[in-house]
């Protein structure tokens, strides 16, 4: 018996009745309605992945048809599935890839996500946790962990992560001990916000090593506050990783962290710079900006004005709707200088709606190999993965909106969806609102 096609308008029937819906009194009505909800997220999940494959299948064959290299093809896929479900490109390769793993390898796993006993990550872990194996030992993991529906009942994520991973131990030792090694080349160093103008900043790398850094930091940490300083552990402690990282002399102060000799683009308006209050914008070469209060950023400026930190002006303007100034070049690629200005004007983060990545590449909006100018107005700052997914075939792009707005781009993708993204306000910049004064007649108020 084949099963009926789902089709987009009974899922939108669906979501309205959602919407909708009053939820009822009883008090444990409610708590089946709630349970009830998300088994319906699982199952929605199962269905994605469903769509994901087949969609992947279908563009492979569509590019194959038009004689696109096999290496190419499905080249773009998961860059519309991540607009299709609002994620960043990253996260649609993240997601592209685990349903075809479901729907090829793990199918107990794809069945438990259906029927709601697994949620999306909890099905994500198995996958993870089970990558390393080859795929008779990945099915045979599967099915012991997820043939049987009641098995997974009570388990929480934690013993089933512990479960999976004494199996992939048990069936393949050396893979895990590979995998081990391999994860070594995947050290790293990020930086991500945190409230409060803080941000985190994460190092990546073999758990020995890590230990042996955190350990070596608290002692020393502990041994000034024995000695007298008034600073916290913590405190201490991010203070000497900071002096230790940039090889700044720790000041020994609890006030603030030292001035470091590294560039921090801190954007802000003249009005913030004069003692307003808009917020400003800090960030650095490849680090998304982030958003921190007026007084912080004028204590950022004096600070290193004080410690003898070289500290470069330059002024930007924007019209009255909130666009920056323009550049054009005659030059193939972008000059150093529009490029600083396209990730200003993109707050460092890849313009793709979704994404969040940092910038890495200049892109022309409307290809140069098709006549566009080499313009800020036809620029956008991209990640790597946006810049090569807008290569495929069928990808499309243009400026829509008035030319002297904040710039906005238009994605159409190969099935003629389309997506729109804005260009960041810039610090101190208020949106215009307007109300109705009269009958047709409307004021700007801010």
């Amino acid at each position: 018996m084949v099963a009926p096609e789902l089709t987009q308008a009974e899922v939108d029937a669906f979501v309205d009745r959602l919407r909708g819906a009053a939820c009822p009194k009883d008090p444990a009505k409610l708590i089946d309605l709630i349970a009830a909800l998300e088994d319906l997220k699982s199952a929605a999940c199962a269905v994605q992945a469903e769509a994901a494959v087949a969609y992947d299948a279908a563009r492979r064959s569509v590019q194959a048809a038009v004689g696109v290299p096999v290496a190419r093809r499905g080249r773009g896929v998961a860059a519309e599935i991540a607009l299709a479900r609002r994620e960043s490109p990253h996260r649609g390769q993240v997601l592209l890839g685990l349903a075809k793993v479901l729907r090829t390898e793990m199918p107990h796993t794809l069945a438990r996500l259906r029927g709601g006993r697994l949620s999306e990550f909890r099905a994500m872990l198995i996958a993870r946790e089970t990558a390393c194996l080859e795929v008779e030992h990945r099915m045979f993991v599967d099915e012991e962990i997820c043939a049987d529906p009641a098995g997974l009942e009570g388990v929480g994520t934690r013993e089933l992560v512990g479960r999976v991973k004494r199996l992939v131990a048990e069936l393949d030792p050396a893979a895990v001990v590979k995998r081990a090694r391999q994860a070594e080349a995947d050290r790293n160093v990020t930086v991500r916000p945190a409230p409060d103008a803080m941000a985190y900043l994460s190092g990546l790398m073999p758990v020995a090593q890590a230990v042996a850094a955190y350990a070596s930091l608290r002692k020393d940490a502990e041994a000034a506050r024995a000695a007298g300083d008034p600073r916290s552990l913590g405190q201490l402690m991010s203070d000497l990783l900071l002096a230790r990282v940039t090889g700044v002399p720790d000041t020994g102060t609890p006030e603030s962290a030292p001035a470091v000799p590294v560039t921090v683009n801190i954007t802000m308006s003249d009005e913030t710079l004069a003692g307003g209050h808009a917020p400003a914008e800090a960030s650095a070469d490849g680090v998304a900006a982030e958003v921190i209060p007026a007084e912080v950023a004028r204590h950022l400026i004096a600070g290193a004005a004080d410690a003898g930190v070289i500290a470069w002006f330059r002024c930007l303007y924007r019209n009255r709707l909130g666009r920056l100034v323009a550049m054009s070049s005659k030059q193939r690629l972008h000059s150093r200088a529009m490029g600083e200005f396209l990730a200003i004007r993109g707050a460092g983060i890849c313009a793709s709606p979704y994404c969040d990545a940092p910038i890495r590449h200049n892109d022309h909006i409307h290809p140069a190999d098709h006549g566009g100018e080499t313009s800020t107005g036809n620029g956008q700052g991209l990640c790597e993965a946006c810049n090569h997914a807008k290569q495929a075939p069928g990808w499309r792009q243009h400026v829509v909106g008035h030319r002297r707005d904040r710039q906005q781009v238009e994605t159409i993708t190969p099935t003629g969806h389309r997506y729109t993204s804005t260009a960041p306000a810039p610090p101190g910049w208020r949106e215009p609102r307007y109300v109705q004064v009269g009958p047709g007649r409307y004021g700007l108020v801010a």
